[in-house]
């Protein structure tokens, strides 16, 4: 129980997919303009990093590996991470049409968002179980969602503020995303 703690704790905080890894980066300075459609996407992202990584788990382990087709890892965990945000898109779009509209390309773009690969991939690199795997893939989703949240938040009081010219817009965006990420470093510290 520890040892799943340890993963959950460290995939969402310690080892931050977006603020240490720098995965993700496009759907995170993209969709955080707004705090709702930040929140939806990563419950999209939530979902779909979770539910790869159990798919990707299980494929690699009694498929992949046994039949010694290691080698199309990455091809076979992006058909998968398609097919789970194609259905994730046809959830959304028949359930709440305005999360839908409001996530615009950036829903689609999950696919191509290497955060969702780079976790399948990097649990299978550390030779995850089943529940490790799932753990592992829940707590960066997580991770992913704290700063996608918490960077719409800063942005919402950035657009308050009067900011030199310079600064105006993505500059001090990406400074924000910078200060996050020294931030999260502190994380690094935590032992257990």
């Amino acid at each position: 129980m520890k040892s799943l703690l340890l993963i959950l704790i460290s995939g969402a905080l310690i080892n931050n997919v977006v603020l240490n890894q720098f995965l993700g980066i496009c759907s995170f300075l993209g969709v955080s303009k707004q705090m709702k459609a930040s929140a939806s996407l990563g419950v999209a992202v939530i979902f779909v990093i979770t539910i790869a990584s159990a798919v990707a788990s299980l494929l690699y382990t009694y498929v992949l590996q046994p039949f010694g087709l290691d080698f199309m890892k990455t091809i076979v965990f992006i058909l998968v991470i398609a097919a789970l945000v194609q259905i994730v898109e046809m959830f959304l779009k028949k359930t709440s049409p305005a999360v839908y509209k409001s996530l615009g390309i950036f829903l689609p773009l999950i696919t191509t968002n290497c955060a969702v690969l780079g976790v399948a991939i990097d649990n299978v690199k550390a030779e995850y179980t089943f529940v490790e795997s799932v753990v592992s893939g829940f707590g960066v989703a997580v991770g992913f969602t704290i700063a996608i949240v918490l960077l719409a938040g800063i942005r919402s009081r950035i657009r308050e503020e009067d900011l030199p010219a310079p600064l105006r817009g993505a500059p001090i965006v990406l400074i924000s995303a910078a200060l996050m990420s020294i931030a999260f470093m502190g994380f690094s510290k935590l032992s257990f």
